[in-house]
């Protein structure tokens, strides 16, 4: 045994023991074959999927597919919809983020649970108490048509409205953990030097969750990048105005299939580069 793996003591050298969390070679080495058969099954059912998509896909006329008008608009909307909508997610939801991990209130629990029913929710459900909310004849759909003649649904607004309902959820649970997280020490320590709350909040809060922020908006964005069901509900799929790449993905399957590769080599691309950033988030050690 090295002596890098060893530790002494009264009794002589003894094994150092182990990282916690990590298996150690002989515990690896036990594996029964009846937990490593369907881990190998479920790996391969994951990862079959997109290596299928680089194997189809077109390489020799990549670039040149990539440079189609209707591919780059769709790629310019999902973009500029994303980034709003995120924008959006990210001047309301830190706020409400806040207030679930710092404010005691009545009924906070069912609040939370609330916010996080568009994580489940079918998207297409999603879209359909879209419209009844904000449609033309909608609960408050109507009040905005009749007072300020501005309709939501099937527009390019829409597509952000859509796109900001099913990835906030993603936003305000990375902030609201990293709040919790924080050392109230620190707020506490400038709210007895007479910093006022909104200094605190301004100076001190959000600088100390700044990287839980910041991976909850990269997923926030990346969850409204690839937004499809309550988009098309809500906002319906007009190339140039509403159609973001999810659609034009589902519309050239039917007509061009190469063309909805390609969209979908993009989209998968930008989710491997988002999952990579953020690795460090979730998995712990290299």
């Amino acid at each position: 045994m090295r002596p890098s793996e060893t530790t002494t003591g009264r009794g002589g050298a003894r094994p150092r023991p182990g990282r916690p969390g990590r298996p150690s070679d002989g515990v690896a080495g036990r594996l029964p074959w009846v937990l490593v058969v369907p881990a190998v099954a479920g790996m391969v059912f994951l990862v079959l999927p997109p290596a299928g998509l680089l194997i189809r896909a077109p390489w020799p006329t990549l670039l040149e597919r990539l440079g189609e008008p209707q591919v780059l608009e769709a790629l310019r909307l999902s973009l500029v919809t994303a980034t709003i909508a995120t924008l959006v997610c990210l001047l309301l939801g830190v706020p409400l983020a806040w207030l679930l991990a710092r404010v005691s209130f009545p009924g906070r629990r069912l609040v939370r649970a609330l916010i996080t029913v568009p994580l489940v929710l079918p998207p297409v459900v999603g879209g359909v108490a879209l419209l009844l909310v904000l449609g033309r004849r909608g609960l408050v759909g109507q009040w905005l048509e009749q007072a300020f003649g501005f309709s939501l649904p099937f527009s390019t607004a829409g597509v952000v409205v859509a796109e900001a309902f099913v990835a906030m959820p993603f936003l305000v649970i990375s902030v609201e953990g990293a709040l919790r997280a924080a050392d109230l020490r620190f707020e506490e320590a400038a709210a007895t030097l007479g910093a006022s709350r909104w200094t605190v909040f301004r100076r001190v809060t959000l600088p100390l969750v700044a990287p839980g922020i910041m991976a909850g908006a990269v997923l926030c964005w990346a969850r409204a990048l690839g937004e499809f069901g309550a988009t098309i509900t809500f906002a319906g799929n007009f190339p140039g105005r509403t159609q973001t790449m999810p659609l034009a993905v589902y519309l050239a399957l039917e007509t061009e299939p190469e063309a909805a590769i390609v969209l979908s080599l993009v989209l998968l691309a930008v989710s491997v580069v988002i999952l990579a950033g953020l690795r460090d988030r979730w998995v712990t050690g290299p």
